[in-house]
């Protein structure tokens, strides 16, 4: 199998408050730890000056267990350009606003992800994932349904209406300074905005998004004018609806924009089925079928038991409405193998914390790395095959 020696990253990141320069300095860290576990040289370049997205150039070094036939060279040296094609601009903006105003939008969100048919789809398909869903509005219903009781506690009691002087800031106490901080454990008001955004991505409606979607377009396009050996596509979460979006614009635009290239698209713990099961979603959905049906590109759907922010087992190109359509590969994974027992038992009830494992650096040799798939010297493609060699022999 010829080894890569140039290659050309676009990663989708995924819905994080971390902008291009956090995402670069999170991948340089997992990196070196792929680098130790592996045991070859990795050197992660600075950030390109006013590049947008932000893009480097990773350089990753190692030996080969015999000389090639061909240039007697002893060692392999492949050179990865990656793109950070993250939306926190888009992040930021969800968030703005008082709290009072993100719950509002919050609820929202979750009354049309619901009339939309969304939630049905959820529990059909992945019934974890549905609970993922309600989670956040149901613990924050419930703490709403606590304030007013607090607030209401006089009139259950018999007691005058002035006790509601002292009752009513109880209740707004109770909220502001017992229960928003415990909910920050849980990221809600986060995942409040992580659903905005699925509708957004849903329904295709809103100006903004429709403009910064054409323009990374536009940026991408650029960067698949690069000469590389391969092309990775990647896409963790949310960034798997966002990269849909921005291939399927430029197949839009020129259906043979990949022709003579090989290209991989990699969605890990993807969120597409997150906006495309919305009635709506019909834009997503008909961009989702323009990638599976390009004959260019690859697509590699990683997917892990334990992670319940993901389609476990669920043929996402099919379910978008494409059963006729070559279907993505199902890469099935376990966060377990990839970190050491008790690294994995101090973050394995945390949800959100799994679901970034997939980008995130390992503590030992497992059938997944993020790094070897966007910068080691195998073809990505042996992620594919469970028996294939992630390194050279």
């Amino acid at each position: 199998m010829k080894l890569i020696e140039k290659r050309v990253v676009l990663h989708f990141t995924g819905f994080e408050p971390l902008d291009g320069v956090a995402h670069r300095a999170r991948y340089e860290r997992s990196a070196r730890q792929s680098a130790a576990v592996w045991g070859y040289s990795v050197e992660t370049r600075a950030a390109d000056e006013g590049s947008d997205p932000v893009s480097f150039e990773v350089t990753t070094t190692g030996a080969l267990a015999a000389p090639e036939p061909e240039t007697g060279s002893s060692r392999w040296q492949t050179k990865s350009r990656i793109y950070m094609v993250d939306h926190d601009t888009l992040v930021r903006k969800l968030r703005a606003g008082n709290t009072l105003s993100q719950i509002i939008a919050g609820f929202r969100s979750c009354a049309e992800i619901m009339l939309e048919g969304g939630m049905r789809g959820y529990f059909r398909h992945a019934w974890r994932f549905g609970l993922f869903f309600l989670f956040p509005f149901l613990l924050t219903a419930l703490a709403i349904a606590l304030t007013a009781q607090i607030a209401i506690l006089p009139y259950a009691l018999s007691f005058s209406p002035w006790h509601m002087l002292w009752s009513g800031p109880l209740a707004l106490c109770f909220f502001i300074f017992a229960f928003l901080p415990f909910s920050e454990r849980f990221h809600t008001l986060h995942l409040f905005a992580d659903w905005k955004m699925a509708v957004a991505l849903g329904r295709m409606d809103q100006a903004d998004f429709t403009t910064w979607l054409e323009d990374q377009a536009t940026a991408v396009r650029k960067a698949i004018d690069e000469e590389a050996d391969e092309y990775v596509i990647s896409s963790h979460s949310m960034g798997s609806s966002v990269a849909a979006h921005v291939i399927g614009i430029l197949l839009e635009r020129e259906p043979e924009i990949f022709k003579g290239k090989r290209v991989v698209f990699a969605t890990l713990g993807s969120a597409i089925l997150q906006c495309a099961l919305m009635s709506s979603a019909t834009l997503l959905r008909a961009r989702v079928g323009l990638i599976a049906r390009c004959p260019e590109i690859s697509w590699l759907d990683v997917q892990c038991l334990t992670d319940s922010i993901n389609f476990y087992k669920v043929p996402v190109v099919a379910v978008s409405g494409h059963p006729d359509a070559p279907q993505a590969k199902m890469i099935l994974i376990r966060v377990k193998q990839m970190l050491t027992r008790e690294h994995y038992r101090k973050i394995r009830k945390d949800q959100l914390r799994v679901h970034r494992q997939y980008v995130l650096g390992p503590d030992q040799q497992a059938s997944f790395d993020f790094t070897l798939m966007t910068a080691g010297p195998m073809p990505a493609s042996v992620f594919a095959d469970p028996d294939e060699k992630r390194m050279p022999g």
